[in-house]
């Protein structure tokens, strides 16, 4: 009955990434692959949803507090005004909220400016708009990018440009000037802008995060997508938020309630608890990512990785392979998920653009896109201390990689 299927259904395959993930459960190994904590939520917000099953709020819902409460935030945060009935979607996770947007605002032949790499469902969203998504390519080792080369993207079929920042899979925080760069083209050439900021509280040292939406002339044109997922460790909730000028807004509700209906009841309440969290609350998620962060650079870098951009924001590392290690990203974590039992990802799925043949970081004439490895560090101490273990054991007396 395969025929019976869509074209969009056809398009989508299972990634060579969900493969190794059944050989890492295979292999008992420590995940720090998928982006998930393996430790508690914050005990102030298990209460909350707790008390909310318990008060039988179980039904369909939608909680106006948390509109009310985030407009709060983005008026302290980044000085937009934003109406808390009319610019706020609430959404099943900001997967949801993002494919939302992706649906209210792209036609069939509309193009999409995506920054490579790029976090992989971006293109499936817009692949099932009818959009044509368009990479551009950030450079590295520091992932920087070349406004030139962006300008040049654009055509007269340009409709949106994505931005992910704090960025997955390299830990990037846009610049102030990236940022201006990236607002001029939009205003420039009429576009929208969808961002994702799921990693909004996850920065280091002393980077900030700042919406493009708060830059001249760009909140009337920028969907914001975010959720309390990373921020909160409740990655299975699936409470999410698009917050946009009135006109998107709505259309986003729309197809949220037509889609799914409404977000899970009981962790809306709890949404809005966690949103009320004190400052203190914030900065200790901060200061805890960054020593996991420290934590797992200074493993890699005993065992040879190359890492020459450590990462400012997210809970992701993208680590190059040691130069001594002869094997493709792929065949490097297929091995280490076999041989010391530490599962991470390939880089190569987060790529979607050909590397410039000028590109210096190439060396010979490996491609720098099959060289690439990300892990995942938002992890209890304990299993970072067990990874930690495992991958030294990839290190030979001669201090040279064993694979």
């Amino acid at each position: 009955m395969e025929g019976k299927l869509s074209r969009v259904a056809q398009t989508l395959k299972p990634s060579p990434i969900q493969e190794l993930s059944h050989l890492a459960q295979r292999c008992n190994a420590i995940n720090l692959a998928e982006g998930f904590p393996d430790f508690p939520a914050p005990s102030h917000i298990k209460d909350a949803a707790i008390s909310a099953i318990n008060s039988d709020f179980n039904q369909y819902r939608h909680v106006q507090g948390i509109c009310d409460y985030l407009a709060k935030l983005m008026k302290q945060k980044h000085d937009l005004d934003v109406n808390p009935l009319m610019d706020i979607a609430i959404c099943c996770g900001q997967s949801e909220a993002f494919a939302a947007a992706v649906f209210a605002t792209i036609n069939q032949g509309d193009e999409v400016l995506l920054f490579d790499p790029a976090y992989e469902t971006y293109e499936a969203c817009i692949t099932m708009a009818g959009g044509t998504p368009v990479y551009v390519p950030l450079d590295p080792p520091y992932w920087s990018l070349d406004v030139d080369k962006f300008r040049k993207s654009f055509t007269i079929r340009t409709k949106a440009v994505v931005l992910n920042s704090p960025h997955n899979p390299t830990g990037k925080v846009f610049t102030k000037d990236e940022l201006y760069a990236i607002a001029g083209a939009c205003r420039d050439m009429d576009c929208i802008a969808i961002t994702d900021e799921v990693y909004e509280h996850i920065t280091f040292d002393m980077e900030k995060h700042s919406t493009i939406a708060s830059l001249p002339g760009m909140q009337e044109r920028t969907i914001i997508t975010s959720s309390l997922s990373k921020t909160f460790s409740v990655t299975g909730w699936r409470i999410g938020w698009a917050v946009a000028p009135a006109s998107f807004a709505s259309a986003i509700k729309n197809i949220h309630v037509k889609i799914t209906d409404s977000a899970p009841a009981p962790f809306q309440e709890a949404a809005l608890t966690a949103l009320r969290s004190p400052p203190t609350y914030f900065e200790s998620l901060r200061m805890d990512y960054e020593a996991k962060r420290d934590f797992i650079v200074k493993i890699l870098v005993s065992i040879g990785f190359k890492i020459q951009f450590q990462p400012q924001g997210s809970f992701f590392v993208f680590a190059e392979l040691p130069e001594n290690c002869p094997l493709s990203d792929m065949d490097f974590v297929a091995e280490l998920i076999k041989k010391v039992g530490v599962a991470a990802v390939p880089g190569r799925g987060f790529f979607h653009s050909a590397p410039s043949s000028t590109e210096p970081s190439l060396g010979s004439a490996r491609n720098y896109q099959n060289r690439y490895v990300r892990f995942a560090f938002c992890k209890s101490d304990a299993t970072l201390n067990a990874a930690a273990q495992r991958l030294g054991e990839l290190v030979g007396s001669n201090g040279c990689l064993k694979m």
